[in-house]
């Protein structure tokens, strides 16, 4: 089996694996919430269908800017530009990571609705985010590895295909922890009935949305994927936040982000998906550009790509005020 068929199919197990868990969610509540009136169950309807068509756009755009840019000289893989719009998009990837899915991860893991025991003895956060980082080196350098073994048995890679395979891997386990944080955020707006909360997480979503794909688009384009694996990748992050939250309106009624299954499914996967991104974005992304020979060599591009991280992380983070 070819490693495009492996990926592909490592993808539908991945959503798959999110479809199910979201049919755990549903439990007894030990806490208190508020009732909610049938007509604001209507608003809160009309802004999530709204959320699905605005989202799906704004991630489209992102995964898609990289692709249609590269025939275009300033942004074209290896322009300047490309590395500082590229910064920007790890550094929203980094802070999604640490400040938006991380913290997510710690106030389920921790919510007074679990049993002290095991739940308030040890830190299960930060061991599934340290599990969905290692994961993701193992899984990385494994593939990484094997295909080089299928291609070019012993032989030397040369430097130009050592990168592309390089890419290949960083676009595939990428996309694995966009998918999983993606889908269950898109099942939190789903099943959310207050309006205050969804419309700053709407906003918040659109922007990071953007710009995961602006990365995730780079590494599809340096790559060099053919086009059919290229446009299975771009849809189905397209797809995963839109998906969740249909998925989200769908167990609506049924589910209780207050059951404790609810909380334990939901910061376990919040927690080994922040592990992904943080790896992704510090490693495959952030470690390749600033290693890259043409940054090291060029001041002016490299002070530009510190500055662009920065703000990227920056304001993402901001974000984390309101959503």
């Amino acid at each position: 089996m070819s490693m495009g068929k492996r990926s592909y199919y490592l993808f539908i197990y991945s959503l798959l694996i999110l479809l199910f868990s979201a049919t755990l969610v549903a439990g007894d509540c030990t806490c208190d919430h508020e009732e909610i009136t049938k007509d604001q169950n209507s608003d809160t309807l009309k802004y999530k269908l709204g959320a699905i068509f605005i989202i799906l756009v704004a991630s489209a755009l992102g995964v898609c800017l990289p692709i249609i840019g590269k025939s275009f000289p300033s942004l074209h893989p290896e322009s300047n530009s490309f590395f500082r719009v590229k910064t920007f998009a790890a550094g929203v990837i980094l802070s999604t990571g640490f400040i938006h899915v991380l913290p997510d991860a710690f106030e389920s893991l921790t919510s007074p609705c679990l049993k002290e025991n095991p739940w308030g003895k040890f830190p299960f956060t930060g061991l599934a985010a340290m599990v969905g980082a290692l994961g993701s080196l193992m899984i990385d350098a494994f593939a990484t590895g094997h295909n080089r073994r299928v291609h070019f048995g012993k032989a030397t890679v040369a430097a130009g295909v050592d990168e592309e395979i390089s890419g290949d891997h960083a676009g595939h386990v990428l996309e694995m922890g966009i998918v999983v944080h993606s889908v269950i955020i898109g099942i939190s707006l789903g099943t959310s009935e207050s309006l205050d909360t969804i419309k700053p997480l709407m906003a918040a979503l659109c922007f990071h949305q953007f710009f995961e794909g602006v990365g995730l688009g780079g590494c599809i384009v340096q790559a060099a994927f053919k086009s059919a694996s290229t446009l299975c990748m771009a849809l189905f992050f397209s797809l995963t936040t839109p998906v969740g939250i249909a998925i989200g309106i769908g167990i609506s009624n049924v589910y209780d982000e207050s059951s404790p299954t609810a909380l334990i499914v939901q910061g376990l996967l919040d927690a080994v998906a922040a592990g992904i991104l943080i790896y992704m974005a510090l490693v495959d992304l952030l470690a390749q550009d600033f290693m890259n020979p043409k940054m090291q060599t060029n001041t002016r591009l490299f002070f530009g790509a510190n500055l662009t991280l920065l703000l990227g992380a920056g304001f993402m983070a901001v974000l984390a005020i309101w959503a």
